[in-house]
């Protein structure tokens, strides 16, 4: 007895693994949950992940809450929801409050050796690599010190929608990845509704299924290897997409496809204790990535860390999901593409609010047209060859509500917000993202252009969590009126046009673009916003004032605003008006020039010079 003290004093690594499971995480990029054979899909060729999942808790109701990869990673690492922190706009950089901790320092603290394999990309100011012990390519747990428990990441990138592009396609027949003819016949397959009929996208359905089959390859082969080393009866295994995609529809949108994700996890015989849920079974049970962090540290014994907003769902911090649980779902801007969207799910139904319907659903991202089935459903648009949900994605005006059941309606092509019979859930779940936004105090309301206006010498998280509860819910209630497009609240956002707040002159002059011609009776107003001392309020304005037909005007003021020395962000949101308005012919040739060979950064105003080139001529 005496011995055994005498060695986890001298040896207290060797105790601490012994008292503490090993995690592995492996994620798959851009595919949602209806890619796999485990998930019903009988077009997939996926054994490996049907078997882990066959010995694992197969979950039904996981979300990624964004459908893009550096949003939802910043998510992951902190268990904040990125519009709390301010890292919601795809590949930004913006500073967060030091005092934020990432889950990867609470487990090293701990203990633990942490490996990263290899995707960072957290979207917030800072070294992503010096988080880990070791962050690379190769990082790997067989590279910890002896006696160690480890945390270890394989992110597996042949399922990113790159993939689809046909050069990397044909790089990866010519290594053998996937078979040079499709194992499955493009005309044979079935095609979800939602998309329309085109050889194109037969032919990237077909290409995915095989690049599925080479990440279920990889999987094993990972898998295999925990056997190998003796470490699968002390490791509990995570497997998980990183969101939906890749194919249209998918990736950036907030339908099921873009962020309803496979989550796999096997709890070995020795750790049950430590879940609530048994192997071999499915849980219809709401996760999202937010809870993956306060999740892993209740699994190896941690406390709650109280800045976490998400909810432990294993270990003993576990905590219940609630009465009415939720997983709360966010869209902004996707590379050089502006938005904003919110929605809540329960599962089976799902509210999504449109805080821009005056933009286009589909984002015209120059990087996703890369492969064949986006182009050529535009085309087909163009043409006029699709109608009805086929021709609607692209149009510019948008449903400022739209409201699913996803149990009756799997591929969320049935609007229900304008039925009557669904008035009184619409309403409540409009309720509970107003509650919600209100509660994490959600920076989307502020655009991105106009951070460093609001925040002085503070993060923009700061900044919003020491406004008042009344500011915020102030400037809430402008913005679900700015984009309800409801004639009543017209007067009320003419009033607020003149507010001190710039956020709430933003919000007021965007009401009046989602109003349309509605908005003649505001000219006024609107000609005093191309006045304004902020020149996002000024494009606001100016759409506004292309809305109710002064299009040379409106045209002239937004080019005037090229001439302006502007910041990158405001020189891609001046884009971005353009083309929501479809004047980019009045963009200047030399103006693509300077966006192509100089300014880049995160936003990449290069790549938006090719979007317009490529959709807008």
């Amino acid at each position: 007895m005496m011995t055994k003290l005498l060695l986890v004093f001298l040896f207290p690594t060797l105790a601490f693994a012994a008292d503490r499971p090993n995690i592995l995480w492996i994620v798959s990029e851009d595919n949602s949950s209806h890619w796999l054979g485990c998930y019903g899909n009988d077009d997939a060729q996926t054994p490996n992940l049907d078997a882990l999942a066959a010995r694992s808790t197969r979950f039904t109701a996981a979300y990624s809450n964004a459908p893009v990869c550096a949003v939802a990673r910043a998510t992951i690492l902190m268990g904040i929801y990125s519009p709390a922190m301010g890292t919601q706009h795809m590949r930004s950089r913006h500073a967060i409050p030091d005092k934020l901790t990432p889950y990867v320092t609470h487990l090293r603290k701990a203990g633990y050796y942490t490996s990263n394999a290899s995707k960072t990309d957290y979207n917030f100011a800072g070294n992503d690599n010096a988080l880990w012990d070791e962050c690379s390519r190769k990082a790997h747990y067989s590279n910890r010190p002896e006696g160690k428990p480890f945390f270890s990441i394989f992110n597996l990138t042949i399922s990113h929608e790159s993939n689809l592009f046909p050069s990397r396609i044909a790089g990866n027949r010519k290594k053998n990845i996937i078979p040079k003819t499709p194992r499955l016949d493009p005309a044979k397959l079935t095609l979800p509704p939602y998309l329309p009929d085109l050889p194109e996208m037969r032919h990237d359905f077909a290409v995915y299924h095989d690049t599925m089959t080479a990440l279920d390859t990889q999987i094993g082969d990972i898998l295999t290897k925990l056997e190998k080393d003796g470490l699968a009866d002390d490791t509990i295994i995570f497997y998980y997409g990183d969101h939906g995609g890749p194919t249209p529809r998918g990736k950036r949108y907030l339908h099921d496809t873009g962020v309803r994700i496979p989550m796999v996890i096997h709890v070995p015989e020795k750790w049950q204790k430590l879940s609530p849920f048994r192997n071999g079974t499915v849980s219809d049970e709401i996760v999202s990535f937010v809870d993956l962090a306060p999740t892993t540290l209740s699994l190896v014994g941690l406390k709650d860390d109280p800045q976490m907003q998400g909810r432990p769902f294993m270990g003993p911090n576990r905590e219940e999901p609630g009465e009415e649980p939720y997983a709360f779902l966010f869209a902004d801007r996707f590379d050089e593409i502006y938005g904003l969207r919110r929605g809540i799910t329960t599962g089976r139904y799902k509210y999504v609010r449109h805080f821009t319907p005056h933009t286009w659903a589909a984002p015209y991202s120059f990087y996703q047209f890369q492969m064949a089935s986006w182009p050529a459903w535009h085309e087909a648009w163009k043409k006029g060859t699709v109608t009805s949900v086929h021709a609607s994605l692209w149009e510019n005006n948008q449903p400022s509500e739209e409201l699913f059941d996803t149990q009756t309606d799997p591929w969320e092509i049935k609007n229900l917000a304008a039925d009557p019979a669904h008035e009184g859930l619409l309403t409540s779940m409009r309720g509970k993202l107003l509650k919600h936004m209100l509660e994490i105090r959600d920076t989307g309301l502020i655009p991105e252009p106009l951070f460093d206006t609001v925040r002085g010498e503070k993060t923009i998280m700061e900044t919003v969590a020491d406004a008042s509860e009344s500011e915020c819910r102030d400037l809430l209630t402008i913005a679900f009126l700015a984009s309800s497009g409801d004639p009543d609240g017209q007067e009320a956002l003419e009033a607020a046009t003149k507010h001190k707040s710039p956020l709430t002159r933003f919000w007021a002059h965007s009401g009046l673009v989602t109003l349309g011609k509605k908005a003649s009776s505001s000219e006024k107003m609107i000609v005093a916003g191309l006045n304004d001392p902020v020149p996002l309020i000024r494009a606001q304005a100016a759409i506004a004032l292309h809305n109710i037909g002064h299009k040379q005007s409106a045209i002239q003021a937004l080019i005037k605003e090229l001439d302006a020395n502007l910041s990158v962000t405001n020189e891609a949101m001046i884009i971005n008006t353009l083309m929501q308005i479809r004047e980019t012919k009045a963009i200047p040739k030399s103006w693509f020039n300077k966006w192509l060979n100089g300014k880049s950064g995160e936003l990449r105003l290069g790549t938006l010079a090719k979007s317009v080139s490529m959709f807008h001529k």
